[in-house]
């Protein structure tokens, strides 16, 4: 087998929780490519399809026995800062947050920490932005989530052998085509395009340091929200994040804002309430 040259993973759910799948492709060096996927037709999560994709890949990796390394791509922020930054803390305090709570998915955590190395470079990669491998590992993702998985490819060492080249053949020329023919050519003027006046614009001292303060208060508030357990409704969250509040509403999973990890709690009163907690003291 070829020597793997990146790995490409994805998750999807119908619901979060709901039914879930997950993506992955493994890219060879040699042009190969094979595609594995699976789903989980119980009440799962989309955090839990991007962790299984994960696993899976790394457990593909690992059973190559290849020595050199391999970088992993994935549009999961949660997935990224779990296993870099966060989970050395998990562990540390016996698998609590640092707000004391239990950290969810730990059985797959301690699954993917056992199958992370220094051989592993892992890189993100932003979602449905026209990436081949992020939108292929999508389509699968999505397919097992409805139970509808879709044919994956098979890596075969044959059929990736670069077809043997043809020699090249150049056309026959008439006796009439050797006739040199003399035309009178002017030559192409270019024409300069007009100087362009370029402007600087001095940054405002005093508007630079409001816009600091306002971003320094927002801060604050965020990690009193934190430390307080305080849950927020979506239109007080927009204006702490700074993000449309449709925007917020259309996420689905755990999503990284800052030093916080933001977390759709529930839907209450026809609001739906957000909780805040901080990442960088894992």
């Amino acid at each position: 087998m070829a020597k793997i040259d990146r790995i490409y993973t994805d998750g999807a759910c119908s619901g979060n929780p709901g039914p879930g799948g997950w993506g992955t492709v493994v890219y060879f060096a040699d042009g190969g490519i094979q595609e594995l996927g699976g789903g989980d037709r119980g009440r799962t999560t989309n955090n839990r399809m991007e962790m299984q994709a994960t696993i899976a890949g790394l457990e593909y990796y690992q059973a190559s026995g290849q020595k050199e390394g391999v970088v992993l791509y994935t549009d999961s922020q949660y997935v990224i800062n779990g296993i870099t930054k966060w989970i050395s803390g998990w562990k540390k305090k016996g698998w609590k947050s640092s707000t004391g709570k239990a950290v969810l998915n730990q059985d797959l955590w301690e699954a993917l920490d056992a199958l992370n190395s220094r051989k592993v470079q892992w890189q993100y990669v932003r979602g449905h932005s026209g990436d081949e491998g992020n939108e292929r590992c999508d389509q699968i993702a999505v397919s097992y989530s409805h139970g509808a998985p879709i044919a994956l490819r098979q890596y075969e060492a044959s059929a990736n052998l670069k077809p043997e080249a043809k020699p090249e053949t150049k056309p026959e020329v008439s006796a009439e085509a050797n006739i040199e023919v003399k035309a009178d050519v002017k030559p192409i003027v270019k024409k300069e395009s007009p100087a362009v006046e370029i402007k600087t614009v001095k940054p405002k001292s005093e508007f630079d340091m409001q816009v600091l303060t306002e971003a320094m208060e927002r801060l604050r508030f965020a990690d009193e929200a934190a430390k307080g357990n305080y849950l927020l409704t979506t239109e007080e969250l927009a204006i702490v994040v700074q993000i449309p509040a449709k925007t917020i509403v259309a996420k689905k999973e755990d999503w990284v804002w800052r030093s916080w990890v933001i977390s759709r709690v529930r839907d209450e009163n026809d609001q739906t309430l957000w909780q805040l907690e901080r990442t960088d003291d894992f």
